[in-house]
């Protein structure tokens, strides 16, 4: 009786396998999800899932063949389409605004050569003045590049009083800041100065952003990797396309203000970066690398702020404020406030409080993409103050409100190596993370004394 029973299960099995095997080949050994990209192709016949094997030149995600795949250092499917079994996937959403990519497999690359070049020079820095001259030559002679700058970097009494450097300077294409737009003429940025040059780079782009190669030639030097010592290689190894690229995201700000009077509002049609009113409201908009801070001010009393995500109330800030960082802005105020840091590629928001009353506040990160909106409470006795990267300050109100989620214009910063290496370089060399004086280790003979008490 029992050994019928399994007789007949071992062929209930058997077919089984067979009607399986038969809807295998009928379509083909393979599936095609009709919700995913058409290069999306699934073989049942390779069950470790990755990324493919050929990868792209460029910062863009690899188009390469998808019929073999295996496992990279990325812990990252390949976004934006996932299958989960036979049958199941990620439904295709047209308002996806991040690709991730294997760090390692991200590398600049020209579609055309860059003929362009934007020079941007710390202010009022007489160290600064003979690196940039021999940068501006060497890019114009040398290269044969248009190379803007900004006018009020040669309105300097140090290259005014230059004469040997006057016809180079009638060659240079000048602009101003907030009057000139250069957004589709630059090819590609170089910075020369400190972190500040950077964060200043990504402020004149709100939309998409050049690769920006940045000189360490300020005080800390975290976002600035290279070197001006051998120029002339780097910026050839640049301009030839042959460099890893990191993209830092940034955060898309809308900071959204009732009008004050019946004046600004008919005087505000249009914000001061062009954005239109909002039903009377002045609505503004900016692209942020590191941080946004919303603080107190000068006032005596705690801040007072409702943060929402994604429309939900998750908590009310009281204290002296909040930063909402981007990874790369987790190095820097984020930091000094107690968050952890983050490393650029990983896709996320930080949302850090300053000195809160309340113990059990601790710093959080939510997924990129997510949307934040910071507004007064009701009960709040006083105004708060918002910054952007350090500039941009202004007063926010009741009823004003802090739109913040991931922008999908990142900004790519060339590496000197690759993007974990340059990043844990910044760590050690300039937050000199982890640094102590190494323990000593016991001489060997007492080691042997020691093992022999303890038999």
């Amino acid at each position: 009786m029992k050994a019928s029973v399994i007789f007949s299960y071992t062929m209930e099995m058997e077919q089984e396998k067979m009607n399986v095997s038969k809807e295998l080949s009928s379509d083909s050994a393979s599936y095609h999800c009709s919700a995913c990209h058409g290069d999306e192709t699934w073989s049942y016949s390779h069950p470790i899932r990755g990324r493919a094997k050929s990868r792209s030149l460029s910062a863009s995600p690899a188009l390469g063949s998808t019929k073999e795949f295996r496992r990279t250092r990325s812990l990252h499917g390949p976004c934006p389409v996932t299958t989960f079994g036979p049958k199941a996937c990620v439904l295709q959403n047209p308002q996806t605004i991040m690709h991730i990519q294997d760090p390692a497999s991200q590398r600049l690359t020209w579609n055309k050569s860059p003929k362009s070049v934007l020079v941007i020079k710390k202010i009022r820095d007489a160290s600064l003045l003979q690196p940039f001259k021999e940068l501006c030559i060497y890019l114009m002679e040398e290269n044969n590049m248009i190379v803007y700058v900004e006018k009020k970097v040669l309105e300097d009494p140090a290259i005014v009083s230059d004469e040997n450097f006057g016809p180079v300077k009638k060659k240079f294409c000048t602009f101003r800041e907030d009057y000139d737009d250069i957004s589709n003429q630059i090819d590609f940025i170089i910075c020369l100065g400190g972190d500040g040059t950077l964060l200043y780079a990504s402020s004149l782009f709100q939309g998409s952003v050049p690769p920006v190669m940045a000189f360490h030639l300020g005080s800390l030097g975290f976002l600035t990797p290279f070197n001006f010592e051998n120029f002339q290689s780097q910026v050839n190894q640049v301009i030839e396309g042959n460099a890893a690229v990191i993209l830092r995201s940034r955060l898309k700000v809308r900071v959204v203000k009732e009008p004050r009077d019946k004046q600004t509002a008919i005087l505000n049609g249009l914000s001061e970066n062009g954005l239109d009113a909002e039903g009377g409201k002045q609505a503004m908009q900016y692209q942020v690398l590191n941080e946004v801070v919303i603080d107190r001010g000068p006032s005596s009393y705690l801040s007072n702020v409702d943060v929402y995500l994604d429309g939900h109330l998750i908590t009310t800030v009281q204290g002296d404020g909040v930063i909402v960082s981007t990874p790369t802005g987790s190095t820097a105020y984020a930091a000094a406030a107690g968050a952890s840091m983050v490393h650029p590629n990983v896709p996320a928001i930080m949302v850090t409080p300053i000195c809160p009353h309340s113990l059990s506040f601790r710093p959080i990160v939510v997924p990129a993409g997510v949307e934040l909106k910071i507004m007064l409470s009701p009960e709040a006795r006083n105004t708060a103050w918002v910054s952007l990267d350090g500039r941009k300050r202004q007063e926010i109100r009741h009823g004003d409100s802090i739109s913040i989620t991931t922008s999908c214009y990142p900004l790519p910063s060339i590496c000197v190596c690759d993007p974990v290496s340059d990043w844990f370089e910044s760590l050690a060399q300039c937050l000199h993370w982890n640094v102590r004086k190494k323990q000593a280790h016991f001489p060997e003979d007492e080691d042997e004394d020691q093992d022999g008490e303890d038999s």
